[in-house]
């Protein structure tokens, strides 16, 4: 996402809380939101598979998801 449409998600967000939105601002807003939230939820997946945890062996293990109970 550039800093453009992350610009116009503040200004959107600005204009909603001082006027409101009108329908076509509305969905712009939510894709733009929707777009936004993608890409940074890429971008921590990305980061937890590089992060390494060293055990108490001195050996280095991946993250692994927690399962469920």
């Amino acid at each position: 996402m550039d800093k453009a449409q992350i610009e116009r998600i503040n200004e959107l967000a600005r204009k909603k809380k001082s006027e409101g939105l009108n329908e076509a601002e509305l969905a712009e807003q939510a894709a733009l939101r929707a777009q936004y939230l993608k890409e940074f939820r890429e971008n921590m997946e990305a980061t937890l598979r590089a992060v390494r945890v060293e055990q108490a062996d001195g050996t280095y293990k991946p993250l692994e998801k927690k399962k469920p109970n």
